[in-house]
């Protein structure tokens, strides 16, 4: 198993970048979404790959990081959603964004992605809910820039599900006062979790 890449990069190719390893030039499947993400021509770059034998093919399919290459390994795990698709829904979509969807439930974001209809979105999210966490959303989305105090983002009396879901909410591109109305729109009780308060949240945005 070639689990990572590395080199300098001589050639981006639409969905397709070369990165050179011993001479030899690999040309690397990768989201359009990693594109603006990489070094310039020339400069060295890590690439972690997945390696996929098929009878009349061998292809690899690259990604700036661990994480995101097991979530395309738990995407093409999903019934009806190949490599292609997979890169469609990364390259339509950050990781970042389709963990939220996931955890959120929001097949329609994920039903953007070229050849995803609604049916197959709602599949995907059934079966990856329960191997992406809220805590994992949360662990990705970059803070605000003053911390993420309470004190800042207006939480202060709230309960940790609420906070957390205020937090979400921000780094979603919210500002605070929209994410601490949303989330006050909902009747949290002690048993709902960050991911419920968050759900609840969004459909109060949605309207």
């Amino acid at each position: 198993m070639i689990s990572y890449i590395k080199g300098p990069l001589t050639a981006i190719e639409e969905d397709v970048i070369v990165v050179e390893a011993g001479g030899v030039g690999m040309g690397i499947h990768v989201p359009l979404s990693v594109l603006d993400r990489l070094p310039g021509i020339g400069r060295e770059v890590t690439v972690y790959t997945y390696f996929q034998v098929r009878e009349d093919a061998m292809s690899l399919y690259g990604f700036l990081n661990r994480q995101d290459r097991e979530m395309f390994r738990q995407l093409i795990g999903v019934n009806g959603v190949g490599p292609k698709a997979a890169l469609g829904i990364l390259s339509t979509m950050t990781p970042d964004d389709l963990r939220m969807a996931i955890v959120t439930g929001d097949a329609k974001a994920i039903s953007r992605a070229p050849g995803i209809g609604p049916k197959t979105a709602q599949r995907l999210i059934l079966d990856l809910k329960d191997k992406v966490s809220m805590e994992e959303v949360l662990g990705n989305l970059a803070l605000p820039s003053d911390g993420g105090t309470s004190a800042a983002l207006g939480t202060i009396g709230m309960g940790e599900a609420a906070k957390e879901a205020v937090q979400a909410l921000v780094a979603l591109g919210y500002s605070n006062m929209e994410a601490n109305k949303a989330v006050k729109q909902v009747e949290v009780t002690e048993t709902m979790t960050a991911e419920d308060v968050l759900k609840a949240s969004l459909r109060y945005l949605s309207f």
